[in-house]
C-alpha cells in the first residue's frame, strides 16, 4: 500500500533568510550528535534536495557540494559525546542546532526546525514534522549534518577498525553491539547510554592502540560555532 504523500509546508515567513535546521546523530552510541543550519538562495536552485536518508551515499555528497557553494549562508554545530553524556541527547541536540545557527555568517530572520520543537532560543522559528522531507532549506541541513558526521565515522574507523564504525555509523546494531563486548568502549563513546555502560562495567575500556583525538579532516569544521 503507498504512502499518501506529505501535504504540502506553508511557511508564515516569506522573506529570503529563512534557514533549515536538522540533526543527525541521536540514535548512535559513539561520537557527537552533529546539526546543520542552511539559508538557500532562491536565485541559485539545488534541484533533487530531499530527506538525506533518501539519498545515496554518492547522490548526498553531490549535493553537499552543491549546498556549500550555492547556499547564502551554512553552518554546523555540534555537541561531542561528553556533553551528551553531561546534558542527555535531547537537550544536547537542542544546544548543537542553537549552535549551528548562532554559526551562520548570514543571520536568519526566520528559522524551521525539522521536529515537533524547536529549542529555546531568540530567533523568530516553527518547527517542520517530517521537514526534511517537506523544506527545501531543512533538507539541506540534513545532509550537510548527515555527510558531516559520516565523514568522521569513517575517521573513527581509521583508528578503530574492529568497530565497524564505517559500516554502521557508530548505530547500535548487531555488529556494534558484539564489539562492545568483546573490546569495550572507547573514549568517544557515549557513556550515558545503556549499551557502552554495559560494554565497560563487563569488559572496561578499549586500550589497545587508543585514540583520544582523531585527525578529523579540516573542511568538516569550516563554519562550526
Amino acid at each position: 500500500m503507498n504512502k499518501s504523500p506529505l501535504p504540502a509546508f506553508e511557511c508564515c515567513y516569506q522573506g529570503r533568510l529563512l534557514a533549515g535546521v536538522d540533526e543527525v546523530g541521536r540514535g548512535p552510541l559513539v561520537g557527537a550528535v552533529v546539526t546543520a543550519a542552511v539559508i538557500l538562495d532562491p536565485e541559485k536552485p539545488i534541484p533533487g534536495l530531499t530527506d538525506s536518508k533518501k539519498l545515496t551515499e554518492k547522490r548526498r555528497e553531490a549535493l553537499y557540494e552543491q549546498i556549500i557553494e550555492r547556499a547564502v549562508a551554512w553552518s554546523l554545530g555540534r555537541c561531542e559525546a561528553d556533553e551528551i553524556d553531561r546534558l542527555n541527547i535531547y537537550r544536547a541536540t537542542m544546544v548543537a542546532m542553537e549552535r549551528a545557527v548562532a554559526g551562520l555568517p548570514t543571520r536568519p530572520e526566520y528559522v524551521l526546525v525539522d521536529g515537533n520543537r524547536c529549542p529555546d532560543w531568540h530567533w523568530p522559528s516553527e518547527p517542520v514534522v517530517k521537514g526534511d522531507s517537506r523544506v527545501e532549506a531543512i533538507s539541506a541541513a540534513s545532509i550537510l549534518a548527515k555527510v558531516t558526521r559520516d565523514r568522521e565515522m569513517a575517521v573513527l574507523h581509521e583508528a578503530y577498525p574492529d568497530y565497524g564504525f564505517a559500516s554502521h555509523k557508530g548505530y547500535p546494531t548487531p555488529m556494534h553491539l558484539e564489539a562492545l563486548g568483546r573490546l569495550g568502549a572507547t573514549t568517544h563513546h557515549r557513556r550515558s547510554f545503556r549499551p557502552v555502560q554495559e560494554a565497560i562495567e563487563g569488559v572496561g575500556m578499549f586500550s589497545a592502540g587508543a585514540v583520544d583525538e582523531l585527525p578529523y579532516p579540516s573542511d568538516l569544521f569550516e563554519n562550526i560555532d
